[in-house]
């Protein structure tokens, strides 16, 4: 194994504003065996294991450096004057119903809320949060919303099976989940008959003015696991 692979690797991991998958670590070191860039990942995994500022995550399928979440206070007293847009309470609790529904519908979010969820869905549409997948095949044919990549990003998870009990996600957040939430630990896998929507899902996505994913919720570079 060539002795700059691994920093190369670090340096890709770190300047990268998106989670750097194994595959395209393959693909931007193509002249370099497989099992040794597998081998110097695993080293810097090694050295980000010890002590120290920052960590190597895997999250959304994906590997991303990031602060230790024991240091974030003394990170967002950095950002102290930023400006940042920070989910309420309501859409938190919005976007939990969705993770842990998901595939669901705006009049299922708004049974399980109490309250009406459509311009709070529309939110977090803009902050890249949640996205239509598809229409549910019932009268009205109403969309169907699942989260997003982005999503699990700012949540620091590789997929959704790395969501947490979601009553130890209410608690982290002092969220107040409605009871037929309870119990759940993972996003459920109901089959919905549902028509997809091809590019629509991107459209909807697309809104001028919104601030950066990276401004939206949390701050950069920043894990909260």
């Amino acid at each position: 194994m060539s002795d700059q692979l691994k920093p190369i690797i670090e340096a890709l991991v770190f300047a990268s504003p998106e989670p750097l998958t194994i595959k395209t670590l393959f693909k931007l070191l193509e002249d370099e065996p497989q099992e040794d860039v597998e081998a110097a990942l695993a080293a810097v995994q090694e050295d980000y294991d010890r002590p120290g500022g920052l960590q190597l995550v895997k999250v959304a399928g994906g590997f991303q450096i990031v602060t230790r979440p024991e240091l974030h206070e003394w990170v967002r007293r950095l950002f102290h004057e930023r400006s940042t847009q920070k989910l309420t309470v309501q859409s938190l609790e919005t976007l939990a119903v969705v993770a842990y529904r998901q595939p669901v519908t705006a009049p299922e979010v708004s049974e399980i809320r109490g309250v009406n969820t459509s311009g709070v869905l529309s939110t977090l549409i803009e902050r890249r949060l949640i996205k239509v997948v598809g229409r549910k095949k019932v009268i009205g044919r109403p969309f169907l919303y699942a989260t997003t990549q982005e999503f699990l990003i700012r949540f620091g998870l590789s997929d959704l099976k790395d969501l947490p009990n979601v009553e130890d996600m209410a608690e982290a957040f002092g969220l107040e989940i409605a009871e037929s939430l309870a119990g759940t630990s993972t996003a459920e896998d109901e089959q919905f008959p549902v028509q997809e929507l091809g590019d629509a899902p991107r459209q909807q996505e697309s809104v001028e003015g919104v601030a950066q994913a990276k401004e939206s919720t949390f701050d950069d570079k920043s894990s909260i696991n």
